[in-house]
């Protein structure tokens, strides 16, 4: 069994964008193997919250932990060292086109230090394998699918072993099929204990694969935990 292991706890946090406040009074907990959704409508804050865990944007007042480092006093020359142990996926992908899929993935292990090339080797089979694409890896990016795109995606976010994985709208371009098993996948992967949010405007997948619940609305985080709402009440 997994231990239950605090991943981000916000307490009383306001976040700004430059000089703006976007969201104010921000208190919410998430521990390893919990999948939150984070939904509300387009400029209410989602991606602010973000670009907040992953130190993009400074926390100027509160508290705020993200997998052990302490982001309101976060020095910038440590925002890497956070960002090795998060893992980001990203509505379009953000693939290298000129390389394959090996290659892609080497790429990230090589920049955050990996010097082995056999341990190099062993990791990004071992994550293909996680989102069943093992016998990819010497594919071009515009020879797959977008929901093969959008696993290797998720495959790159894997390989440093993340406490944490940010997901923002990652099926925004796949259809209904595609989108379920790429949710699928993801509520897996929380389930070996890396805590998932995923932000999203399919309101559909609520219902299909509930979980626990972040709204952003007038300048506020709603946390419900196990919240399950139907499509209409979630619009």
């Amino acid at each position: 069994m997994t231990e239950n292991k605090n991943i981000i706890h916000f307490e009383n946090v306001n976040i700004f964008q430059q000089d703006s406040l976007v969201l104010s009074d921000v208190n919410f907990t998430i521990n390893s193997s919990e999948f939150f959704y984070l939904i509300g409508t387009t400029g209410s804050g989602k991606s602010t919250l973000l670009k907040s865990i992953y130190g993009e944007l400074p926390i100027q007042k509160g508290k705020a932990s993200v997998v052990g480092f302490q982001l309101e006093s976060l020095n910038k020359s440590k925002i890497p060292s956070l960002r090795r142990n998060l893992g980001v996926v990203f509505q379009d992908f953000q693939l290298l086109f000129d390389r394959d899929v090996n290659e892609n993935l080497n790429f990230v292990l090589q920049a955050t230090g990996w010097k082995n090339k056999d341990e190099i080797n062993s990791r990004i089979h071992e994550v293909l394998s996680m989102v069943d694409l093992a016998t990819k890896g010497h594919k071009m990016p515009f020879e797959l699918s977008g929901g093969e795109q959008q696993r290797i995606a998720i495959a790159r976010a894997l390989l440093n072993k993340p406490a944490l994985i940010l997901a923002d709208e990652p099926t925004g371009n796949l259809d209904p099929k595609t989108s379920d098993d790429i949710l699928s996948l993801l509520h897996q992967i929380s389930k070996t204990g890396t805590a998932v949010i995923m932000a999203t405007h399919d309101y559909r997948i609520l219902d299909k694969f509930p979980a626990n619940i972040m709204r952003c609305e007038q300048g506020k985080v709603l946390n419900n935990k196990l919240l399950t709402k139907t499509t209409e009440e979630a619009q």
